[in-house]
C-alpha cells in the first residue's frame, strides 16, 4: 500500500503496517520523514522523501491512503495528484482518506491548509470526475467536522453493490 503525505508515520506504523505486507509512506517534508523513520519504524514500512505533485513513484499499489493531507493542496494540485494516484492504483482497488471541513465563518482550520471543502457534497463532486464510484461520509463534533472518502472504479466498501453490504 501507499500512504501519500505520511507526516510523522504514526498511521503507517499503527494502522497500515499491521494489515499490509508492505507500506510505502511518502512525504515532501524532510523533517517529517526523519521523524517517521525515528519514531515510527517497522520492518515492512519504507519512508521516502517525495513531492507527490511532481515526482510520484511509477509503482502500482493495492491500496492508496491520503489521510489528513488533501487540504494542503490547491484544487488544481488535488486534481493533478488524483490523476497521478489513480494511474498507480491496481485494478479494482481503492483510494481512501479523510479531510476537514471548512469552518462556518470561512476561517481555515490551520493556516497551512490551501483548500478546505465546504461539505461532503463538494468533496464528492470533486472526486467523481476521477472515479466511477465515490463514497463520502462525515462525522460532526462541536470543534471538528471530518469527511471520509473511498474512491474506486470498482465497487467500494459500504456501497449497495459491495458484497458485504448485508452485514
Amino acid at each position: 500500500m501507499l500512504e501519500v503525505v505520511c507526516g510523522d508515520g504514526f498511521n503507517a506504523k499503527h494502522f497500515y503496517s499491521h494489515r499490509s505486507k508492505e507500506v510505502i509512506a511518502c512525504d515532501f517534508d524532510p523533517t517529517a520523514i526523519m521523524t517517521a523513520q525515528t519514531k515510527n519504524p517497522a520492518a515492512n514500512i519504507t519512508y521516502i522523501l517525495v513531492d507527490i505533485r511532481t515526482n510520484m513513484s511509477d509503482d502500482c499499489f493495492g491500496n492508496i491512503v491520503w489521510d489528513a493531507a488533501i487540504e494542503h493542496f490547491t484544487p488544481e494540485e488535488i486534481a493533478s495528484i488524483m490523476q497521478n494516484i489513480k494511474r498507480r492504483l491496481m485494478p479494482d482497488r481503492i483510494i481512501s482518506g479523510y479531510t476537514l471541513v471548512e469552518r462556518h465563518h470561512g476561517k481555515k482550520q490551520l493556516h497551512q491548509h490551501e483548500y478546505e471543502f465546504k461539505d461532503m457534497h463538494e468533496l464528492k463532486r470533486f472526486l467523481t470526475p476521477h472515479f466511477k464510484h465515490v463514497r463520502v461520509s462525515e462525522t460532526i463534533y462541536p470543534s471538528r467536522h471530518n469527511l471520509y472518502f473511498w474512491t474506486s472504479d470498482a465497487t467500494i466498501p459500504l456501497s449497495d453493490e459491495w458484497r458485504h453490504s448485508a452485514y
